[in-house]
């Protein structure tokens, strides 16, 4: 008897689904339907993406504003090696881009011949997929901003 093994059946299991909460889901709503939120912080600064706390003091934050979806670049780096899962089948540039009227950045790719086509400060603006389904990558890619 000493050497019988014991053994019971279980299921491992997670049975609750997450949700994204109101700063985020309205976030996410927003670029389904083709805008770009941010959320005020308690000195006027806005945050994009928004968060649900001041990411400072800590302090619980409420108050979503429309942005544009124009912005320029803050920093950038040249990914020339394609990757399984990455935003394009091509080598492109992953940039930090303050979106205007924001004073936070956001981390996207830019659509570029090469790095010679990036520079920091440079303009640039969202490039919307044409089915959204309230994801980050509802913004296929930013690319340079043509003024006219």
């Amino acid at each position: 008897m000493a050497d019988e093994l014991l053994s019971a059946p279980m299921t491992i299991e997670y049975p609750f689904t997450r949700t994204t909460g109101p700063v985020i889901g309205a976030f996410l709503t927003g670029l389904r339907e083709g805008v770009v939120l941010g959320i005020k912080r308690a000195d006027g600064s806005v945050v994009c993406p928004p968060t649900e706390y001041d990411p400072e003091t800590g302090d619980a934050l409420t108050e979503m504003v429309e942005l544009t979806d124009t912005g320029h670049v803050m920093s950038w780096t040249w990914s020339g090696e394609v990757r399984e899962h990455q935003p394009f089948d091509r080598p492109y540039a992953l940039a930090l881009i303050q979106i205007d009227g924001a004073d936070t950045a956001m981390l996207h790719g830019v659509d570029v011949d090469g790095p010679e086509a990036m520079s920091t400060g440079m303009r640039v603006k969202a490039r919307w997929r044409s089915e959204r389904e309230g994801h980050i990558r509802d913004i296929a890619c930013f690319e340079p901003e043509v003024t006219p």
